[in-house]
């Protein structure tokens, strides 16, 4: 399976000699080289500076996806709070680095130090898994060629398979990023295939945070994973309010989350919150142990959440016993 395939791989890279340095480039491109395109508005070359392609990535796990496909960014906007022990990126792709020690850039929201992006003078910046803000793109802009989500997509709701592409495109890794959308969406399928009691079952990934809840979409890995293991969407969820990659789920109508089967976990506050609230509790999902009630710091939790071919497929693998454990209550 493809997560078994990338910890060999990444064995075998860690057995290397390893020849970068720290906060050096993340590519062997040769100085004027055209690596990649991005194709929002007119499409521009990214060439690759003397020492090697230098990508800055903005966009949520944009950098580890680019480190996925074999390019190590210079810089990683930490939206995720990997912090600096991991690189910014999931603890699942740290070693990928080696010695390599990229900026760690602190998660203050959607507007960014433009300066500070300028002096780490980049050949091409990725922001695809973000706001999708027209000023900040013109402003990126000036910096470097910029890759980002198709027009018209929602704040943070470019689907994994597509900002996988649009990555790959723009660093030069192509067949690589074909390649691992293709690895991953065969360990979906496999797993699919051993688990038909999967399908037509209704299905819901819920958060709770601070006094509200949410829903996550089609468009979403959390949602997307589970559609592609057989599940449909609870049909109530529907109705909600769309924001973007999830829907607000107001108190009165927190019976949407009562699905066949319910991944639902905490954003910013302690388990026990979620497993303490009355509503959460009262749903049949959860009293009948159909629920898989997940601490957010739980790997499957913080896979999915990530969204790239290596974390989707080491989540599912993870969470697959626990699905077929909760469908095997459905009535």
């Amino acid at each position: 399976m493809r997560s078994m395939r990338r910890l060999g791989a990444i064995a075998v890279a860690m057995a290397l000699p390893l020849t970068m340095t720290a906060c050096g480039s993340s590519d062997d491109a040769k100085d004027g080289e055209v690596v990649g395109t991005v194709e929002r508005g007119p499409e521009k070359e990214v060439r690759a500076s003397d020492d090697g392609l230098r990508v800055v990535a903005l966009g949520w796990s944009d950098g580890e996806i680019a480190l996925d496909l074999g390019v190590k960014p210079i810089a990683i906007y930490d939206w995720q709070g990997h912090g600096e022990e991991n690189k910014g990126v999931g603890p699942w792709a740290t070693d990928a680095f080696g010695d390599t020690e990229p900026e760690v850039i602190e998660n203050t929201g959607t507007t960014y130090n433009y300066e500070q992006i300028e002096l780490l003078e980049p050949d091409v910046i990725l922001n695809v898994r973000a706001s999708a803000d027209e000023e900040v793109f013109d402003r990126l802009s000036e910096i470097a060629p910029v890759a980002s989500a198709p027009a018209d997509t929602g704040d943070f709701a470019v689907d994994w398979r597509t900002q996988t592409e649009i990555i790959g495109q723009a660093i030069g890794k192509d067949d690589e990023a074909a390649a691992a959308i293709d690895e991953t969406d065969a360990v979906i399928a496999d797993l699919a295939a051993e688990h038909p009691e999967f399908v037509g079952k209704t299905f819901v990934y819920g958060a709770k945070f601070a006094d509200a809840y949410s829903a996550y979409l089609e468009g979403d890995a959390r949602f997307d994973v589970f559609a592609s293991l057989g599940f449909v969407a609870n049909p109530p969820v529907a109705d909600l309010e769309a924001m973007g990659f999830f829907a607000s789920v107001p108190a009165e109508k927190v019976s949407a989350l009562d699905a066949d089967v319910a991944l639902l976990t905490t954003i910013g506050m302690p388990l026990s919150d979620l497993q303490n609230d009355p509503l959460i509790s009262s749903l049949g999902v959860v009293k009948d142990q159909r629920a898989l009630v997940l601490d957010e710091t739980d790997e499957i939790v913080l896979g999915l959440g990530a969204g790239t071919p290596q974390s989707i497929a080491l989540a599912v693998e993870k969470a697959v016993p626990l699905l077929a454990d909760a469908a095997a209550k459905v009535g």
